[in-house]
């Protein structure tokens, strides 16, 4: 498995994560195709400026043109302060191979190497096995179940914390 910055290249890799209504199941259903190139036109830019890390998932070095997912580690305003985040995609075909859990963990633990992003945070759906999962497995502590807004819409959501410097599981 390889990471490599979001491209403008990935829009196809984009629509097929968030705007097919299995994968988005979770996150309130399916965006419009519409917005997507513009997104990851910000998304690519962000990333080439290291504004955010926005990782695509490549599952093969050999076929680099072969995406499996994205991971993203961000930071944003809440009222409580900035706070980082984590979050990914696999898309279905790829799903079950593990390639989730090692892109979050390649991420964390470039965070933890870079002493970057300090404690990051999750928000998987709570009807998320898989995700919840990695979570656990990664060394992830639960906080609290709380409604988090995504996209405009309102999701039922854990919230889980992660000191990658302390925290981080080995594997």
């Amino acid at each position: 498995m390889q990471l490599r910055n979001v491209t403008a290249d990935d829009v196809d890799a984009y629509v097929r994560m968030r705007c097919d209504p299995v994968m988005m199941a979770d996150l309130g259903g399916p965006l419009p195709r519409e917005g997507i190139p513009d997104k990851v036109l910000r998304d690519a830019a962000e990333a080439a400026a290291d504004l955010c890390w926005i990782k695509m998932i490549i599952p093969d070095p050999e076929t680099p043109d072969v995406v499996a997912g994205s991971v993203t580690i961000w930071s944003h305003d809440t009222d409580d302060g900035p706070m980082s985040e984590i979050g990914w995609m696999v898309l279905p075909h790829f799903q079950g191979r593990g390639l989730g859990k090692r892109a979050a963990r390649t991420l964390l633990e470039q965070a933890r190497d870079e002493q970057r992003w300090g404690t990051v945070h999750a928000f998987p759906a709570t009807g998320n096995v898989a995700s919840n999962g990695i979570c656990r497995s990664l060394g992830f502590h639960f906080v609290t179940e709380r409604d988090v807004t995504f996209a405009d819409r309102v999701l039922r959501s854990n919230h889980w914390a992660i000191d990658p410097r302390t925290d981080l599981k080995s594997a």
